[in-house]
């Protein structure tokens, strides 16, 4: 008996870690490209506005289709699902590596997007499934959590190795063998038994009002400060976005099996977490998008040095991963998501101070060492908040509608700090009413005043967050819903 229980937890952790991999590949990919967009730009000849849809191509599709991918999970099987869309992924970012111009790169960016929202909510879910709640799945979502946190900054070290000694295209070959492993290795371990529902009919409406929605808003989103917000093509995707999502309401209170059950925002922690990691997505996606900016084009540092230069703040992640179970177990999540969120904020706050002439130990680490700590132990434990309570034939929902709003808010968040860098380092220049071209000297000032004014709206965000847990989450009872015997939070 003994045996049995130590091989089934040996087994359990290995399903942990394979699917943390491939949760890794996914979070990787949103950021190993930033540091290597010079060189593509460079090799295809792309413009600046061409370069950003290599980045938002991957985050729209992801986000716009994250939904879909956690019901199809719940409805044809966790594993098939993630099977499929772990092939897929990998596929696409061969195919990725293999472009001859920047406009199938971006095509097939969309596509590689479209795979991983199919991939990281079934994956999310099989850990809920396989761990028990409590300290275990605790245990379990920090290692996620972690991955999730950590896997940005990851991200900018290798794509900064690869850029700068294999070339950009090995920023996704490498997802090849790593795929072909995960596939291979998930075939051996993962049970073919996951289905939760007795049904299999997918909400096609809900998933097209939701997929449309979400892809239309954050659209509009990036395009806007570009374009203009009162533009006729940020009026029409926004016009979209708003008759999408209320299809989308008034057709989920009135078939019988809906893409997203209305009643599971009747989980308290659930809407407050999701909530929450909106908000701190937001804040966080523009971190590593203006520091390797300003680490590059201010500071001069190469792409390995820059890199090398966001190791501390895994390195950080882990550590507070790694203890966050343990606090969540004597205090609940509550307490530690009215606390963490300030940590991030109190970072991105050392941030806005960055001078023109800085240094990275003396104006950036110091920033990047309390923000990490805070993210460890935030992304963690609002892991935790938004899947507590949740039924299993629902996992795949909860875990789809979590990404979600990671995936959102960070597009959102960026496209919109990203138009309001811009428009104050315009303004800066603009107010010195040069006759000539600006110098460097002018321009790198004038990007440095605007990555200031970007952070420290950043920060904003975490206080937000810190208030949403305060006044939203409530520590955690439970009791039996007879209508799937399941525990749900107690109202």
């Amino acid at each position: 008996m003994a045996a049995a229980k130590k091989q089934k937890q040996t087994s359990h952790w290995l399903i942990l870690i394979l699917l943390a991999l491939a949760q890794f590949m996914v979070v990787l990919d949103v950021s190993i490209v930033n540091v290597a967009l010079p060189s593509m730009q460079r090799g295809f000849h792309m413009s600046d506005a061409g370069l950003q849809w290599i980045v938002t191509a991957y985050t729209l599709t992801f986000g716009g289709f994250l939904l879909l991918g956690g019901r199809a999970a719940d409805l044809f099987g966790r594993r098939r699902v993630f099977l499929i869309g772990t092939f897929f992924f990998s596929l696409f970012s061969l195919a990725d590596g293999l472009s001859r111009s920047g406009g199938m790169l971006t095509v097939l960016r969309g596509f590689q997007g479209l795979s991983a929202a199919f991939m990281s909510p079934s994956a999310l879910s099989i850990v809920l499934v396989t761990y028990r709640e409590g300290h275990e799945r605790n245990v379990a979502l920090s290692v996620w959590g972690a991955v999730a946190s950590g896997g940005a900054a990851v991200g900018v070290l290798l794509g900064g190795i690869f850029t700068q000694y294999l070339g950009w295209r090995w920023n996704f070959f490498i997802n090849v063998p790593v795929g072909i492993f995960v596939i291979t290795t998930a075939l051996r371990i993962l049970s073919r038994h996951e289905s939760e529902t007795e049904h299999n009919d997918l909400d096609l409406p809900g998933a097209i009002f939701v997929t449309s929605g979400l892809i239309s808003l954050a659209y509009a989103l990036v395009e806007a400060p570009l374009k203009g917000w009162t533009s006729s093509t940020s009026l029409i995707f926004f016009a979209i976005a708003i008759v999408a999502l209320v299809s989308l309401l008034i057709n989920e209170s009135r078939v019988k099996h809906p893409l997203i059950p209305l009643r599971i925002f009747r989980i308290r922690n659930l809407a407050g977490a999701d909530s929450l990691m909106l908000l701190m997505a937001a804040g966080l996606f523009s971190v590593f998008f203006f520091t390797t900016l300003y680490m590059q084009d201010i500071l001069g540092y190469s792409p390995v040095k820059t890199g090398v230069s966001f190791l501390i703040i895994p390195i950080i992640i882990a550590f507070a991963a790694t203890n966050v179970p343990r606090l969540v177990k004597r205090v609940g999540y509550r307490p530690v998501l009215m606390v963490a969120p300030l940590l991030v904020s109190g970072g991105l706050y050392w941030l806005s101070h960055i001078p023109v002439h800085g240094t990275y130990w003396g104006n950036v680490a110091p920033g990047l060492v309390v923000m990490a700590f805070g993210m460890g132990a935030t992304f963690v434990s609002i892991t935790i908040a938004a899947t507590s309570g949740v039924s299993k034939h629902e996992s795949g929902l909860a875990s789809g509608l979590l990404n979600t709003s990671q995936q959102i808010g960070g597009s959102v968040g960026l496209a919109v700090l990203t138009g309001i860098t811009s428009s104050v380092a315009a303004r800066y220049i603009g107010n010195l009413h040069l006759h000539h071209k600006p110098s460097y000297a002018i321009t790198a000032a004038a990007s440095v005043h605007g990555f200031q004014k970007a952070y420290l709206i950043a920060s904003s965000f975490g206080i937000i967050a810190a208030l949403v847990a305060a006044f939203v989450l409530h520590r955690q009872k439970t009791k039996t819903d007879p209508s799937h015997g399941e525990t749900v939070p107690a109202m």
